[in-house]
């Protein structure tokens, strides 16, 4: 008889866990504590301690703080080995949620993102596929998910009279499929609102894709200034006159193509310049539904305008690679201070997994090369012999998931 079981990894003289902070430059967090100011409110519970204990709490899925301090107390030896680590308290560990400054954490991200690039040149420039292929332009998508909150123990958050919630807007890379800028505010104000913020660092000749909530023609009018294309939808009662008609092509789902202006007294003074408007044919769920597009760009054909806007979903497609896998459900926090940080951090090990999925060529999902890590979070073996005998370690990381696969609770599948 064959036998098919599998022998376990190579040993290591560290633990998986240890592997993964090692991606994190050791003098990064301390230097970002002095900056933030937190290195003098860390007496028993140091700044490199508190990050450690977070990125536990992500990859276990603890759903409480005695979850995580139970767990690093119970690996306590393992603990200390990743650069003197120590296991928090409850309380210590909540204060710490609660009063040191979550822009350490946002920072934290960032200049990681920076050191892998530098590290790594090829990471984070991967190439579009399909239709996108032919532009040569980076190509943003932008877009919030909701993240649900406790109504009764999060007064900041709440947004309507039974309900909180946070926001997480988002600018993100399709060629690379990582966050380029990031946003975590309550879930009150209007998408619009973040618009300025979220398309801050676009560069002249870039390309940035959102649906009609962040729609914006003050915005819109500064992005044209800048040299920025921009696709997103219009809304039902945009007032306008058509300046002329474009030839349509032999598309029959491709309805009219006309170069406008507004005619609102506001919008007019806003968006003094004329822009696209392309009806078409889109389908959704199985039914053909008339959509109309708008751009500043006059030159593309009217299908690169819908191909482009179709590629929107791929931010859907990461937001729901996020939400099922890290723990943004369970806050260990109620202050807004607190999820920032755990929000932060989560994204952060979202960088470090797909990192490790870079070098080690991984050729699987997202979901399961961070159900691989978390099963063998605190073993000693050889993280790269762990991704070999659990994956597999030829071919080209790709995201396996779907857009159509993106349609969970809080997601909107249509009038987006």
């Amino acid at each position: 008889m064959k036998n098919n079981k599998k022998l376990h990894p190579t040993g290591h003289s560290y633990t998986i866990m240890k592997q993964v902070c090692n991606l994190i430059p050791g003098h990064m967090v301390l230097n970002l504590a002095k900056e933030h100011g937190i290195d003098g409110q860390c007496r028993t519970f140091s700044e490199w301690s508190h990050v450690v204990a977070l990125v536990v709490a992500q990859l276990t899925h603890a759903i409480g703080l005695n979850d995580v301090c139970d767990n690093l107390q119970m690996h306590r030896s393992a603990l200390s080995t990743i650069r003197g680590a120590t296991p928090p308290s409850r309380n210590n560990f909540s204060h710490a949620n609660k009063i040191r400054s979550a822009g350490m954490a946002e920072d934290l991200y960032w200049t990681i993102l920076g050191e892998l690039q530098a590290r790594s040149p090829t990471f984070a420039k991967g190439r579009c596929s399909g239709y996108l292929k032919r532009f040569k332009t980076a190509i943003h998508a932008v877009d919030s998910t909701t993240i649900q909150l406790v109504a009764n123990c999060m007064d900041w958050a709440k947004h309507r009279r039974r309900k909180a919630a946070a926001k997480c807007h988002l600018r993100l890379n399709l060629q690379s499929f990582l966050p380029s800028c990031a946003v975590i505010d309550t879930a009150k104000h209007h998408d619009s609102k973040q618009a300025w913020a979220v398309c801050a660092g676009l560069k002249e000749g870039e390309i940035v894709i959102f649906d009609k909530a962040y729609v914006d023609f003050d915005h819109l009018a500064a992005l044209y200034g800048r040299g920025v294309w921009w696709v997103t939808r219009a809304k039902d009662n945009m007032q306008y006159e058509v300046v002329r008609k474009l030839a349509t092509t032999d598309n029959p789902r491709i309805l009219s193509d006309e170069v406008i202006r507004l005619t609102g007294i506001s919008t007019k003074r806003e968006y003094p310049y004329e822009f696209r408007r392309v009806k078409a044919l889109v389908e959704v769920d199985g039914k053909d539904m008339e959509m109309v597009f708008m751009t500043d760009h006059l030159e593309w054909s009217a299908t690169s305008v819908l191909e482009l806007y179709r590629c929107r979903w791929d931010i859907e497609v990461f937001f729901k690679e996020i939400k099922q896998t890290l723990q943004l459900a369970d806050f260990l926090g109620q202050s807004a201070n607190a999820v920032r940080w755990q929000v932060w951090i989560g994204l952060l090990v979202h960088l470090l997994l797909r990192y490790l999925a870079f070098l080690h060529s991984w050729s699987h999902s997202f979901t399961r090369i961070f159900t691989v890590v978390r099963s063998a979070l605190w073993n000693r073996w050889c993280l790269r012999g762990l991704l070999e005998h659990y994956g597999t370690a030829g071919g080209h990381f790709r995201i396996l998931a779907q857009p159509e696969q993106a349609y969970l609770p809080g997601f909107a599948q249509t009038g987006r």
